[in-house]
């Protein structure tokens, strides 16, 4: 007979995610910028490459066919964030390799590391990543740019039912995906160019605040009836999360200011009062549009970002002014897990949402299914979301998941905490039932 720990990631290797966050570029997309090995480190263990000494223009060489990409994703999402620019063009693959090898050879112990070779090991059939592999690597990566290579990783490689994706568009390939939007670009208003793009965006003329509400409602309305399934902030990468209860007079004082200004607006701290304000708009009318609302907390990707600004309580009283919203939190609130945590037991509109964990850190991860399973009802948690830009990630981080949960029930059957038929019945809920059920797939 099987042990247990056998048939536990037997049990759950059937069930059929559905996965609550991704970001994962569109297969046409793919088949222009997968034309290396540089295509796997689009982002995540691009962070620890810098993190471990890397410098951002080498590495923005190393990974130069991806720059247009890139430079897309900027535009999709009104970033403002400029890229870095390369410090060499025009660097061959061997070049290339050779940048990166030393600081991939630091960061493979990392689990982004670990992600990066479960995925072209899987996928790829390569073993390993060093100087006698990047170019079959490279060869494997370009010639998997055919069609049918989305439902052979995410159906029939990571039985992935449905990803819901964060690309800022609902044109999105629905045989995969479920789109949600952002709004943020309503509230973080800083200059007159934010407000003719909103005006385009609504094909709304923005005069007043009173006419930035009404267009954010009718943009919102237009992407419902797109297929939108929730809201998504990620506002956190700028900002704090303590959104302030604003009157609409002072708010109004602020719109007035950018609004009459033909250069650079107010600061974003001078700015906050009206960003405060809608960000309480853009819950109302996700309320009023039945759609949950996903929120960034805890660690940002990238680096030199200010973590205080994620912490998850800050977003108490938002939680508690606006009981029938659905609060989605992301990435398990990290470092900030407890308070993460707490507020998911605490408030029946909070939901715990592990997207992004199984990377960051697995042995984390395994934890915190423990005090999940041991505080919070079992269904509001939320149990993976891949949250990559390309489908390998996915995939792996998918595997990763699954390894990680089945461990941590197993440990509690053994435990005699709960049954293995209860196990079983627990992992279908964390990692299908309860996404299906907030984002209204079932």
């Amino acid at each position: 007979m099987n042990s247990l720990k056998e048939r536990m990631l037997a049990e759950i290797e059937k069930i059929a995610i559905i996965d609550t966050h991704e970001h994962i570029m569109s297969e046409s997309d793919r088949k222009e910028y997968a034309v290396d090995f540089s295509y796997l480190f689009a982002h995540y263990n691009s962070s620890d490459l810098i993190s471990a000494g890397m410098s951002p223009g080498l590495l923005e060489s190393v990974r130069f066919p991806l720059r247009r990409f890139r430079e897309k994703l900027n535009r999709l999402f009104r970033s403002g964030m400029s890229l870095v620019d390369p410090e060499n063009e025009s660097m061959s693959l061997e070049q290339r390799w050779e940048a990166l090898e030393p600081y991939w050879e630091a960061i493979r112990f990392t689990a982004y590391g670990r992600w990066t070779l479960h995925a072209l090991k899987d996928l790829f059939g390569v073993e390993d990543l060093n100087r006698d592999s990047y170019r079959q690597l490279s060869e494997a990566v370009a010639d998997s740019r055919k069609p049918g290579w989305y439902r052979h990783v995410l159906k029939e490689k990571a039985n992935i039912s449905r990803s819901i994706i964060d690309l800022g568009t609902t044109e999105v390939d629905r045989e995969f995906f479920s789109p949600v939007i952002r709004m943020d670009h309503f509230i973080a208003v800083a200059d007159r160019a934010d407000l003719d793009y909103l005006e385009k965006e609504s094909d709304m003329s923005i005069h007043s605040l009173a006419d930035l509400e009404h267009a954010l409602r009718e943009s919102l309305a237009k992407h419902v009836s797109n297929g939108a399934v929730g809201l998504k902030s990620g506002l956190a990468y700028c900002r704090t999360l303590k959104y302030e209860k604003v009157t609409h007079h002072e708010a109004e004082v602020v719109f007035n200011q950018i609004f009459s200004h033909l250069g650079e607006g107010p600061s974003w701290s001078e700015a906050k009062p009206l960003q405060d304000y809608m960000m309480h708009r853009v819950i109302r009318a996700a309320i009023d549009a039945g759609l949950p609302i996903q929120i960034h907390t805890g660690l940002q990707e990238g680096n030199e970002n200010r973590i205080i600004n994620s912490n998850p309580t800050q977003l108490i009283d938002l939680i508690i002014e606006y009981r029938e919203a659905k609060f989605d939190l992301f990435h398990g609130g990290y470092p900030f897990i407890h308070e993460w945590v707490s507020l998911a037991k605490n408030f029946a509109n909070v939901y715990p949402d592990m997207c992004w964990m199984y990377i960051i850190s697995p042995t984390v991860s395994g934890r915190l299914i423990h005090e999940l399973i041991e505080t919070v009802p079992a269904n509001k948690i939320l149990g993976f979301g891949g949250d990559s830009l390309h489908v390998e990630g996915a995939y792996a981080h998918s595997r990763l998941a699954r390894q990680v949960i089945s461990n941590a029930l197993v440990e509690k059957v053994e435990s005699a905490y709960f049954s293995e038929e209860e196990a079983i019945k627990l992992a279908e809920r964390i990692l299908k039932d309860n996404a299906a059920a907030l984002y209204n797939l079932c």
